[in-house]
């Protein structure tokens, strides 16, 4: 483990913060290249600017909430690491989608173009996660498993790696979302299948995780998966009814 990468007085720099900065830069170039690809306006990237300060925002919130009952909110806030990836996405495109809305820019065509980046992004900071020791899973007797002594919170013996699970699958969910823009493929589909891949990994995941039950077996994050595949599912079955009309 890397909590601090190096100290400015009593600022520490911690990895989880450099990586998640480096997800958002390496994602606002990934995102760059498919809007040129998909002839849109550059001043579409001030969404992604958005989404990403509203996704740290809306990552941070959600975790605290989930947590509340682990210390006072103020500890938690400013606590290293600690994000909910379904908080940063719903606070990343609630801001995103405002600055689009204000530019009169095409939501689903800009969203679409944002996918790869996304997954790109989303891999990276899951290294930040495994730096920190921040969203492991149950313990486990496999060769892998990992031990977080200064985790968050500390952990002994050896648990899942569950941040490395969801970041070696998200490398080929980016691959084949780049893939189908190559291809011309519909906005919809692109965003359907993001939504149905990203929905389908973290709801498997998350059965490793220990995160707390709120509806039987079913975490926060569970449910908002299935929100996810929901919503990916209904832009492709929209999706296949306009090309069969087509």
């Amino acid at each position: 483990m890397y909590p601090v990468l190096f100290s400015i007085g009593s600022f520490d720099i911690t990895s989880f913060g450099a990586l998640v900065a480096l997800g958002a830069l390496v994602g606002l170039s990934v995102f760059r290249r498919e809007l040129r690809r998909s002839r849109l306006p550059d001043h579409a990237a001030d969404a992604a600017l958005a989404g990403v300060f509203g996704g740290i925002a809306g990552a941070k919130l959600l975790w605290v909430t989930e947590h509340l009952a682990e210390g006072p909110f103020l500890d938690l806030l400013f606590s290293r690491g600690g994000m909910s990836w379904f908080g940063g996405f719903a606070g990343g495109v609630l801001a995103g989608v405002a600055v689009m809305a204000a530019k009169r820019l095409p939501v689903v065509a800009v969203l679409a173009a944002a996918t790869p980046a996304l997954a790109i992004g989303h891999a990276i900071g899951r290294i930040g996660c495994l730096l920190v020791g921040d969203d492991y899973g149950l313990p486990t007797s496999l060769p892998w498993g990992v031990a977080f002594p200064e985790g968050l919170p500390p952990v002994d013996v050896p648990v899942h790696p569950t941040m490395v699970y969801e970041a070696v699958v998200l490398v080929p969910i980016a691959w084949l979302l780049i893939r189908l823009r190559d291809k011309g493929t519909p906005d919809r589909i692109v965003l359907g299948v993001y939504l149905l891949a990203a929905g389908i990994t973290r709801f498997v995941i998350e059965f490793l995780r220990v995160n707390e039950r709120v509806l039987g077996p079913f975490s926060v994050a569970h449910l908002a998966s299935l929100a996810a595949l929901a919503a990916g599912l209904v832009l492709l079955s929209t999706s296949s009814r306009e090309g069969r009309r087509a």
